[in-house]
């Protein structure tokens, strides 16, 4: 029998809501932006879009703007930015809705900011979050396959994301070492600019991942449309220690007693996995504790739930196996999908070369692999493993602040202060 919608009193077969769904989305989007003025009109908006590295540009561009002298806003999936007031972003949304975005833009003009800087995701361009905002600048970082099941394929996927840069006139940055670089290029605009991590590696930043040069230039390439110059805009980048969830470093030997590194990192797609993995492996240090006299890479990780993404997990056994020298598979975001069966899927990119029979100690199958659903316990048992120059890696939730649960519930967890409290007792016992 064809699913129905309740809409109202009426009953509307569910084909037919879909059919009506983008006039629907537009009119919200039409009705959010006239309850709040048109606010965008008032204000330069900077729209940043790609799967990789978008988060960071946002945070970037929003510092280089703040450090030349204009008032900012921002959002991304890291935090919410007003002036001098932030607060983290704890929707579970890249991008608000339409009525919370154009709320948020009438208070960025009301407290006289010049620039705002927004994350720009696919689900938001698909459901016309973007509409009726003014954006001056689009900003491409890099493009890999993401939210497949949400989109149908990856060619929508990519769709979205050029959509975005069609609706947008005026500026157009595009990333020139990305693949997919020529299809965002040839979408008209008024001034195309194309930038390269190559144009900007003197500087020096203080953050990890060799990745984050690439969004260093981004933010660096459209300051330059503002009038900021490079120079100035990377004095203020190399002055930044530390973005939220991002390579963020938790532990270190600076830091207390332990001699080993602790690290959080939001990537959530095997592109970015990869990445973190790769530009973390060459820092590891010589270690007197491990017998084979190498530092070891400890992965903690695991996949979100709710038929999101599937084709990942098993993507994500590949690639750990390959740069991970100790794997905890535990909990991530599951919503109404169990663990065990997210771990299953992970599992299940192994090579079958690496089996071995499980320990009385509690290992998996696998000789380096160890499976803790609880993700606390996952944390500490990867933080017990390390030794002198080892790096462990927290990877999946970044900065976020709440696991998302069966029923739509949401639980506090914050990978950051699982791992704090960990490394306070270890350094108290």
């Amino acid at each position: 029998m064809e699913s129905l919608l309740n809409f109202g009193r009426k009953i509307i077969p569910k084909p037919v809501f879909e059919f009506f769904q983008p006039a629907y989305h537009l009119t919200l989007a039409y009705l959010a932006a006239l309850v709040y003025g048109f606010p965008s009109r008032k204000i330069k908006v900077i729209g940043v879009t790609g799967t990789k590295g978008k988060s960071s540009t946002v945070y970037f561009l929003s510092r280089i703007l703040e450090g030349a002298g204009y008032k900012t806003a921002a959002i991304s999936s890291i935090q919410f930015k007003i002036a001098e007031k932030e607060w983290p972003n704890s929707l579970k949304m890249t991008m608000p809705g339409r009525f919370a975005i154009q709320s948020f833009l009438a208070k960025a003009v009301k407290a006289g900011c010049q620039f705002v800087v927004l994350e720009v995701s696919s689900q938001g361009v698909l459901q016309n979050r973007h509409r009726f905002i003014n954006f001056d600048t689009a900003v491409f970082t890099k493009l890999a396959p993401e939210h497949i099941e949400a989109h149908g394929s990856f060619e929508n996927y990519k769709k979205y994301k050029l959509k975005f840069f069609g609706y947008v006139k005026n500026n157009h940055v595009i990333n020139k070492d990305d693949k997919y670089f020529q299809e965002f290029f040839d979408i008209p605009a008024k001034n195309k600019i194309t930038y390269s991590a190559a144009d900007y590696k003197d500087i020096k930043l203080k953050l990890l991942g060799d990745f984050n040069v690439a969004n260093a230039a981004a933010a660096v390439k459209t300051a330059e449309i503002y009038g900021i110059d490079a120079e100035k805009s990377g004095k203020i980048l190399e002055n930044i220690g530390s973005l939220p969830g991002r390579m963020e470093l938790v532990g270190s030997p600076d830091g207390g007693r332990q001699n080993f590194k602790v690290i959080v990192d939001y990537a959530h797609t095997p592109d970015s996995m990869e990445a973190v993995y790769k530009s973390l492996k060459p820092k590891l240090t010589p270690s007197t504790s491990d017998v084979e006299g190498e530092a070891k890479l400890i992965c903690v990780f695991g996949a979100t739930g709710g038929g999101r993404d599937k084709w990942k997990r098993p993507e994500y056994g590949k690639i750990a196996e390959r740069y991970c020298d100790e794997i905890i598979l535990t909990n991530e975001d599951p919503y109404d999908e169990n663990p065990e069966k997210i771990i299953k899927d992970i599992f299940s990119g192994f090579s079958i070369s690496n089996l071995k029979p499980a320990s009385p100690a509690g290992r998996s199958q696998i000789s380096k692999i160890w499976k803790i659903i609880d993700r606390k316990e996952a944390i500490q048992k990867g933080i017990s493993l390390a030794k002198e120059g080892d790096i462990v890696i927290i990877t999946g939730k970044g900065s976020e602040t709440t696991m998302m649960i069966a029923n739509g519930k949401k639980i506090p967890f914050d990978d950051r202060a699982a791992a704090r409290e960990v490394l306070k007792k270890l350094q108290n016992s």
